[in-house]
């Protein structure tokens, strides 16, 4: 009587794999056998989407959550690799993500309390669909009030364009919450007073960069610090282009032109004596010497 039950276990448990091994190789027999199709639409056919996936994980949301959330790295990772030229995540929108969005949607409908995919939503996003990250990250912010950093982050998605009083109402609404810092506060402010100015910005940026622990949103923030930075070394370099122009009625030939008025502030290249970008790329003289520009080699974004 004591073995009968370990026998009939034995046998569920031998039908079971037998199964397992069944739909393997069923499955491999359908995909070797399938007619060809249309990848991209293939593609869209890959995934169960929002309330539906939620009725069919059985329970298990967290877990097909970050499933998503992995998938939607993937996804993004592998056009990047498809891609026939240099693309930066803060501006993938060449790559036509239309996936990016529902993944990222269903990532956070099984698990509403999942804050990573809302942060790349507000990063990553608003280069591919704007309207998307808005969505997204005020859905986040429904669901988890209390979490003030969505509010950081929504209010960016504003500032990105150029909605200063809308940045700046959210950025304050967060810096009411308990346990924001009070510069959360001082930005909503400051989005009123100067929010188009490059220290703004840099604030805006240092604090996301800080506050983020997602790599790639911080590679992403810390190619914005660069830009800023830029944006002050090249206004400083258009002044004494200004300056040379005034004083001898032409533009520069070459940058060795304006070594004695450079060295003091930049590392200068040294055969050209080009100063350097934040990234160590050395500018270009532009427009017959009369203006400076990024170079198309520099890791600083270009916009």
């Amino acid at each position: 009587m004591m073995n009968q039950p370990s026998r009939h276990d034995g046998v569920l448990l031998g039908m079971i794999l037998c199964g397992l091994v069944s739909v393997v190789g069923l499955s491999q027999w359908i995909d070797s056998h399938k007619p060809p199709t249309n990848p991209a639409v293939e593609e869209e056919q890959l995934y169960l989407t929002g309330a539906t996936v939620k009725r069919v994980s059985l329970g298990f949301n967290g877990l097909a959550a970050d499933w998503y959330w992995m998938r939607s790295l993937q996804y993004v990772g592998g056009k990047l690799l498809q891609a026939n030229e240099s693309i930066q995540l803060d501006n993938m929108s060449p790559l036509n993500l239309k996936l990016l969005a529902p993944l990222l949607d269903t990532a956070t409908t099984l698990d509403p309390g999942f804050i990573e995919p809302y942060e790349y939503a507000a990063i990553v996003l608003p280069a591919v669909n704007v309207e998307d990250a808005i969505r997204i990250t005020k859905k986040g912010i429904a669901a988890n009030p209390g979490a003030w950093r969505l509010y950081q982050h929504l209010g960016y998605v504003y500032w990105q364009r150029h909605d200063y009083q809308k940045s700046a109402e959210v950025y304050a609404a967060g810096g009411k919450i308990a346990g924001a810092p009070r510069w959360m506060a001082e930005m909503g402010a400051r989005m009123l007073a100067e929010g188009g100015s490059t220290q703004a910005a840099r604030q805006m940026y240092q604090h996301l960069y800080d506050e983020s622990q997602d790599e790639g949103v911080k590679q992403v923030l810390q190619r914005r610090l660069l830009q800023i930075d830029s944006f002050e070394q090249r206004e400083f370099i258009r002044r004494v282009l200004g300056e040379y122009s005034t004083r001898t009625g032409r533009c520069p030939a070459s940058w060795k032109d304006l070594t004695a008025s450079l060295q003091s502030r930049f590392k200068l290249e040294a055969n050209t004596a080009a100063p350097l970008d934040p990234a160590g790329t050395p500018y270009l003289l532009v427009k017959g010497g009369c203006e400076v520009d990024l170079n198309p080699r520099s890791l600083v974004p270009y916009r």
